[in-house]
């Protein structure tokens, strides 16, 4: 061990807090409960430097600052995992500190104190040092009640919940975990905190096994069993425990009692609740993993006084009445949309699953605004927002026409200041109205790329500059027309005007747009549009690709795709996307369109190695009925809002866990097959999709705008393409067109009978109702196999269930395996002993060519009447390749991108750092003498 002086933290950061902040409790592996003392880990971690860096690391400003920054994270985490105090293992503390090593790229520090605790456990174990037990010989434990009573907690009991839990899930040691929970009791803790004990000792044990995952959801669900039996004041009629013979009352009560204070609409009374109650699945709650569980608890039960009121089942049938309310038969129309719901083969969008069934339905996810040039018509749009945002929906607002800095103002002979100041307000208007308190307020602006202040929009998001021009909290978009991009690839010049001085090109496209824009530059070279610039147009998309890389913004979308090949091109014109890029609707002055969202859980659909059509046909069929339900039962909070919804009646179904069907058929994700099965799926999507719709129309009546759509013209989405390669020109379009179904039933059935909705594909994110099913979010490619997932609750870690199987497969999971994948961010490129084969089949996002998932997007939007959330994903980007990527994504037909995502110079040069041996695993021998890290039988460290 090294002399050295004990360390005080100090240096350029704040030390950390002493225990007298703190009212944690440090389980020690004696079973004592101590005072939790921040300094300590200050301490240890310090030892750690000097064991690995030497003397010279006790007077290291660096390591100081490190130090201290750690430590504050730590203390941040376990507050907010436990913000009314609780107890900690010592163990999970030190989890907590090797996490915090590696996120501050103190690697070889890190790495020796893992191999370091793993030493001194097998210590331990030859020495037959057991962790003593801290109950009574009785089984019982005192523990404090509400009343502050003294009562015995009988630790039998507590064992038995613990093998409930378990039950039939393979890999997980029950009485393993019950033993884990007893190290984290204490005589003399509160009642109150044992459930919640007992959800926290699992959690960090999901790196070894996903199914903890599972069995940590089902603890937490007896958490929530509680609080939902004390809410409902049914103590007296229910067993007092997790019960699911006790369902069904649960559930009438819960619904008696949301509508009693006024959380529920009262028309939910009318449906027959026993009948209900009957087809609830109790065992479904099984499905769950933790983090999906733990989002519905944190963000969408019902609650009254912060007491959940709803039960997952109870949850999903509340939501289901909540669609059937005007359907003729709205019992049995509430039993089929919970059975795609309860069973994750479809999910509606959050806005569904906050809203529905209550007093202000509004189920609702994106919506599209036109904002004038006038400034009656810009606050009246940004009061429109404010509006839509406070009932949880996202926006998308096109700024095209606002007239640019410079312009002449007629009523006051004065020049305008261009969009700039008042997109300032938006931003600002989406920070202070949130989504009805449940998450951020969400935003988007666009500006077709033609535009006078595009210069300056290209910078809104970057972090030097003046404040006044930045909006540092709302997303932005380019709306790129395609003679834009011809001009890039040709070399050519871009002329950028106000547009009060060519009105017109906001709503042409295609030839008619490049014709009349020719026209307008040849005015300008003549002199008669004075308030112009023409630059070289590679020289605006160099910014464009530069600015999208520094801020990640604007986002790359293409304004003639979306209006060629849009069926409602006889309506109007398409003048942006939505927040997150995947809706294509018209808007004007009169219409704010509005679109309903939910996805299909691909993975669920795979039966024996294949995509299952009649399962998936059936799941369509009920999505698409309960999306045209949401347009009726929809609360508007913007009258323009409602008028567009029931005329044109959009919907936007879509997918999630694309990955995960492709592990299931166990194919990569950069692979020909993979192309094929996305081209393969979503075909298959689009056939049901379509063909549903238009028996909707059959007995609901086609939608008020049908006539002149391209529906109506019997162009489906898949005959659109040939438009916009006589549009574009077939010199800048290599576009798939090929199919494998026979298409005649549904366009002789949508020629007799219409369509009920105008449009009725949109792939969104999925970001949360992803989490919720447990699979991958939208269509992307899994962003890392092992990762820390942070939500309301905490952080913990999350691992790759597929991964798990096949190394489990060939008999590779282990210690040392979790370790590796935590030291290489979820990767396995550089572990030797994973096969070629799985390194493959399980690439993470920024391992995979980004080409590839513009591929199978390409073989998507082929089928889509809208578009999809793509987001894009490179290791290391350079202007060569992301002016080649998105150049192929424009030349492939793609509509919109989302997100572009980049790798940092510290993760993709991490591997070169590591001396390993064939295992990737240090020797023991490394590892620091005794007490020079965070020491388990040291009383300083603990």
């Amino acid at each position: 061990m090294m002399n050295s002086q004990p360390f005080t933290p100090g240096g350029q950061d704040t030390p950390p807090p002493h225990a007298t902040d703190i009212p944690f409790k440090v389980i020690k592996r004696t079973g004592q409960a101590v005072p939790f003392d921040a300094s300590k880990i200050a301490i240890a971690m310090t030892r750690a430097f000097l064991a690995v860096e030497g003397q010279e690391a006790s007077g290291s400003a660096r390591v100081k600052q490190t130090v201290n920054t750690i430590a504050r994270e730590i203390i941040e985490r376990l507050q907010k995992r436990l913000p009314a105090g609780g107890s900690v293992h010592i163990e999970e503390i030190q989890d907590l500190v090797e996490l915090g090593l590696m996120r501050s790229e103190c690697h070889k520090v890190a790495r020796a104190y893992v191999l370091y605790r793993e030493q001194h456990h097998q210590n331990r174990s030859a020495a037959g040092l057991a962790t003593p037990t801290h109950a009574e010989p009785s089984e019982q434990l005192p523990v404090v009640d509400s009343s502050g009573k003294k009562v015995m907690l009988n630790l039998t009991d507590m064992d038995q919940r613990v093998q409930r839990a378990c039950r039939g899930i393979e890999d997980v040691d029950a009485d393993y975990l019950a033993a884990q929970i007893r190290r984290t009791l204490y005589g003399g803790m509160k009642a109150a905190e044992v459930t919640t004990a007992m959800v926290m000792a699992t959690r960090p044990l999901i790196e070894k096994d996903p199914g903890y995952s599972h069995a940590c959801a089902h603890l937490l669900l007896e958490q929530l069993w509680e609080e939902v039996i004390l809410a409902l004041d049914c103590h007296q009629s229910l067993s007092g425990h997790y019960s699911e013979q006790d369902y069904a009352a649960l559930f009438q009560a819960g619904i008696r009692g949301a509508v009693e204070a006024e959380l529920l609409d009262e028309a939910m009374l009318n449906f027959d609740l026993q009948r209900l109650s009957a087809a609830l699945q109790p065992e479904r709650d099984r499905q769950f993993t933790y983090l999906g569980l733990q989002t519905l608890y944190d963000r969408y039960f019902l609650h009254r006084d912060k007491q959940r009121l709803e039960l997952p089942q109870s949850f999903y049938m509340r939501v289901a009445m909540g669609l059937a309310l005007q359907e003729d038969d709205p019992d049995q129309r509430a039993i089929e949309f919970y059975e795609v719901m309860s069973c994750f083969d479809y999910m509606p969008s959050t806005p569904t699953l906050f809203n529905a069934g209550t007093r202000h339905s509004q189920l609702s996810s994106c919506y599209l605004t036109t904002v004038p040039d006038d400034l009656d018509g810009i606050y009246e749009g940004i009061r429109d927002n404010a509006m839509l945002s406070k009932w949880a929906g996202g926006l998308g607002n096109d700024w095209t026409r606002v007239r640019a800095l410079g312009a002449h103002i007629r009523g006051t002979n004065g020049e305008s200041q261009g969009v700039v100041p008042f997109l300032k307000v938006v931003n600002d208007t989406a920070v202070a109205v949130n989504q009805g308190g449940k998450r951020k307020g969400a935003v988007c602006a666009y500006l077709e790329s033609w535009h006078l202040d595009i210069e300056d929009f290209l910078e809104l998001r970057k972090n030097t500059g003046d404040e006044r021009r930045r909006t540092h909290d709302m997303n932005t978009a380019n709306w790129i027309p395609d003679l834009f991009m011809k001009r890039v690839i040709e070399d050519q010049s871009w002329t950028l005007f106000s547009p009060e001085d060519v009105p017109d090109l906001h709503d042409l496209c295609g030839k008619t747009f490049e014709a009349r824009y020719c026209h307008y530059e040849q005015l300008a070279r003549d002199g008669k549009l004075p308030l112009h610039k023409t630059v070289p147009a590679t020289q605006l998309w160099r910014k464009m690709l530069s600015m999208l890389f520094e801020t990640g913004h604007p986002w790359i979308t293409f304004k003639d795709p979306c209006n060629i090949r849009s069926p409602q091109q006889h309506q109007g014109v398409v003048h942006s996307s939505n927040l997150c890029t995947e809706i294509t609707l018209n808007t004007n002055e009169r219409e704010i369109a509005v679109c309903n969202l939910g996805s299909i859980n691909l993975p669920n659909h795979i039966r024996d190695g294949r995509l299952d059509q009649a399962h998936l046909e059936q799941t369509v069929f009920t999505a698409v009925r309960m999306l045209d339900n949401v347009i009726d039962i929809n609360y508007y909070a913007v009258e323009k809002a409602r008028q567009s919804n029931l005329k044109h009646r959009p919907v936007g179904l879509g997918l999630m866990g694309f990955q995960d069907a492709l592990y299931a058929l166990k194919l990569p994700y950069a692979s020909v097959e993979a192309v094929y099965f996305a081209d393969q799926s979503m075909e298959l999507i689009s056939y049901h999709a379509i063909r549903a719709s238009a028996l909707l129309a059959q007995q609901r009546g086609r939608y008020e705008s049908y006539q002149g759509s391209l529906w109506d013209q019997n162009v489906l989405p898949i005959d659109s393409l040939k438009s916009l390669e006589q549009q574009r020109g077939d010199e800048y379009c290599t576009l798939d067109n090929s199919s494998q179904l026979d298409w005649q039933p549904v366009r002789e059935l949508v020629a007799r009978h219409g369509m009920r909705n105008s449009n009725v594909m949109a792939i969104a994110p999925t970001a949360t109702i992803s989490n919720i099913v447990g699979v991958t979010q939208s269509i992307e490619p899994t962003y890392q196999n092992l990762f820390v997932k942070s939500n309301l609750s905490g952080e913990f870690m999350v691992i790759n269930p597929w991964l798990v199987k096949a190394l489990k497969e060939q008999d590779l999971w282990d210690e040392v395996m979790v370790s590796d994948l935590k030291y290489f961010d979820g990767s396995l490129v550089d572990i030797d002993r994973v096969p070629e084969e799985l390194k493959t089949r399980f690439a993470t996002a920024f391992e995979i060519d980004p080409r590839w998932l513009v591929e199978a997007a390409a073989r998507r939007q082929k089928w889509l009447d809208q578009a999809q959330s793509l987001n894009l994903y490179m290791a290391e980007p350079s202007g060569k390749k992301l002016d080649n990527l998105y150049r192929l994504a424009w030349s492939r037909g793609l509509k919109t991108t989302y997100y572009l995502r980049s790798l940092g110079a510290t993760h993709t040069d991490k591997a070169s750092r590591v001396s390993a041996d064939a295992d990737n695993r240090v020797s023991v021998s490394a590892a620091p003498s005794a007490c020079s890290i965070l020491d388990p039988d040291c009383e300083a460290c603990q």
